[in-house]
């Protein structure tokens, strides 16, 4: 089996786990978009644990589009979400129609 191999920086700790990328002394994060949040949907996931909303797009390509996401924590009306994807929008909320045929 290989050996994995860290290379030390300037102050000696083995490969650190900071998010980015380490360029010439600076960090590198990736691009977020905000987005207002204009709508609380319902509850998803398995337990309840997350809420979907509907947030409008305030800047990047997708401006003033509007989408479904789901939010993990505490979320209200006007709040801003910093997204890091604005192309997957969430799958709609179901139930209650199963296995009636008309």
């Amino acid at each position: 089996m290989a050996k994995k191999i860290f290379k030390k920086d300037e102050k000696g700790s083995k490969g650190s786990k900071s998010e980015g990328n380490r360029v010439d002394g600076e960090l590198r994060f990736q691009d977020a978009y905000p987005a207002e949040v204009k709508e609380i949907v319902g509850r998803a996931g398995s337990r309840g644990e997350l809420t979907q909303v509907m947030a409008l797009i305030l800047d990047g390509r997708d401006k003033n589009k509007a989408m479904r996401r789901n939010v993990k924590g505490p979320v209200r009306v006007g709040d801003i979400l910093m997204l890091l994807d604005t192309e997957v929008e969430a799958q709609k909320l179901g139930g209650g129609r199963r296995g009636k045929k008309r």
